[in-house]
């Protein structure tokens, strides 16, 4: 599967943004999606993850609370709602897909990426 990330804008704190993943292939329900991030001079982490029928979703501590990872099988598209945005949450968001559970293998392993959208949050 081919993904897009989309959404990603500066903003201010406290502001909210929705991201966008958008996939080809007729089989995106199939697949586990998640939305990871990367800062400057940080390592890629895991931000949400939402099963392959949208039924499970999970959050990392930062994240949770603020942001909402949904799905729209129909539309092949993975949103990340993200509200209450802070400095810290500044980075390159990227989407991701895999047939396997992500939580349950290495984002190193994770078979399908966006291009990541730059989201930036101002004090």
């Amino acid at each position: 599967v081919q993904l897009q990330a989309s959404g990603g804008g500066l903003v201010q704190a406290g502001d909210s943004l929705r991201l966008s993943c958008a996939a080809s292939g007729r089989t995106f329900d199939s697949y586990s999606v998640g939305w990871f991030r990367q800062a400057p001079g940080k390592a890629r982490e895991r931000v949400a993850v939402i099963s392959w029928g949208g039924g499970s979703t999970y959050y990392e501590d930062p994240v949770r609370g603020r942001f909402t990872i949904s799905r729209d099988n129909a539309k092949n598209t993975v949103y990340l709602q993200m509200n209450s945005l802070k400095p810290e949450d500044t980075a390159v968001y990227y989407c991701a897909a895999d047939l396997r559970p992500l939580l349950g293998i290495p984002t190193a392993a994770i078979g399908s990426w966006g291009q990541g959208t730059q989201v930036t949050v101002s004090s």
